[in-house]
């Protein structure tokens, strides 16, 4: 069948009757005593035009009651039916007398088995215990008529009335548990909907930091050599010419690369665009040295020791990567300008790692900068993801500087 036929094809009987259901439940909810009123309105003129057209004469032990009391019984009947839902014992305790009055004079009216209405909404609404007694109302006028009419025997005449009990009990148990069944899984899936909305909340926020994190360590660092590179410009300007001018294109350089980084980061925050998007590799450590020049040109003397061979994933690469780019970014910031860094990487089996990053700075670095900041914080949250360690602090005295030690331990194998 082609997607057109298969369209047009009659929806099933049973969604239709669904729907049917839906639109009438949704308006009882919005008009509940209109309906009321009508179901209420629709017995009473049963039970009316079975007293007016003598229909209760075919049933009755007594064809002698008064008019009037017929009448009587017949909306004593009927009429509480309007409360039903609301007040389903008071209405069964309102129509019990009707009922027995009904069962001693003889008339029989069919009436009495209104009774089975609210029976049945106190099995749906109420504790199952209020049955108990619900159950003796509805048989009291049983018992009445077989004692003052004697027609019957006493196990038919209880039975059949025992079984139409049932009957409205197990309808309204049914109704009840398929009711709260529904409201169980529409609670379910309400809150698997806040659960999903928290999630991508929660995603969305992470994705921020970690946008947050990566812009901060690529403007951080380009920015603080482009400034180390310009107050060495200007003091070569007026002495020598031509170190003025190249530290004028190291400035054009960094400037470079610090935009195309850019450019890729804000590529991957475009949904629409991100499978278009070109994408560089994450840095690593054969980037280091890119970044250990970058640094050196703008007047900081840095000085590298190696042990043993690096075997770390992409993913312990940019973590050191970005450790060492913060500690030597924070040297040119608040290193001074006699300031010199020492970095030493130790690279051990199965993919542990220690790189400290120390300086003989001068400059103070304020503890609010280290909590407000983005830069030690960030190193941190990349350090946890690997389960390693990171300290940061000034250097013992009487040594001068700072000093950064990170320690990522032995990948665990999946």
């Amino acid at each position: 069948m082609d997607p057109v036929t298969e369209a047009r094809a009659p929806e099933p009987l049973t969604e239709y009757a669904h729907r049917l259901t839906s639109r009438v439940r949704a308006f009882d909810r919005r008009h509940p005593l209109l309906w009321d009123l009508q179901f209420a309105g629709f017995w009473v003129t049963a039970a009316l035009i079975d007293y007016a057209g003598g229909g209760w004469r075919h049933n009755a032990h007594n064809l002698d009651v008064p008019g009037w009391l017929l009448l009587t019984l017949s909306l004593g009947l009927s009429v509480p039916l309007l409360r039903r839902r609301t007040h389903p014992a008071a209405v069964l305790a309102a129509m019990a007398p009707f009922a027995l009055v009904n069962a001693w004079t003889g008339a029989a009216l069919q009436a009495s088995l209104l009774q089975l209405v609210p029976v049945y909404h106190l099995a749906l609404r109420r504790p199952l215990r209020n049955l108990w007694w619900a159950t003796a109302l509805v048989i009291a006028p049983v018992l009445v008529s077989i004692t003052r009419h004697g027609e019957g025997t006493w196990d038919q005449q209880i039975g059949s009335q025992l079984m139409s009990v049932t009957v409205a009990v197990l309808i309204g148990v049914t109704v009840r548990t398929r009711r709260n069944y529904t409201e169980a899984l529409e609670d379910r899936a309400r809150r698997l909907e806040i659960e999903r909305d928290q999630q991508a909340q929660l995603a969305t926020a992470a994705e921020r930091a970690r946008i947050a994190r990566e812009m901060h360590d690529i403007i951080g660092h380009n920015l603080s050599v482009i400034t180390g590179l310009a107050d060495g410009g200007r003091y070569a300007a007026g002495k020598s010419p031509e170190r003025a001018a190249q530290a004028l294109d190291a400035i054009a350089t960094t400037s470079r690369q610090a935009l195309t980084e850019l450019r890729r980061l804000l590529d991957v925050m475009r949904e629409e665009e991100q499978d278009q998007a070109a994408r560089s590799p994450q840095p690593g450590l054969t980037d280091l040295g890119p970044l250990l020049d970058g640094v050196r040109s703008a007047g900081l003397p840095v000085h590298t020791t190696v042990h043993g061979t690096p075997t770390l994933s992409p993913g312990r690469q940019l973590a050191v990567y970005r450790v060492v780019q913060e500690a030597l970014t924070n040297t040119l910031k608040h290193g001074g300008p006699d300031a010199t860094a020492e970095i030493e990487l130790s690279y051990e089996d199965k993919g542990a790692v220690t790189a400290t990053i120390t300086d003989t700075g001068s400059g103070s670095r304020p503890e609010g900068t280290a909590r407000g900041g983005r830069g030690l914080p960030g190193m941190r949250e990349r350090t946890a993801l690997y389960g390693g360690t990171l300290e940061a602090g000034a250097r013992p005295h009487p040594e001068q500087g700072w000093c950064v030690r990170l320690h990522l331990p032995e990948e665990n194998p999946q």
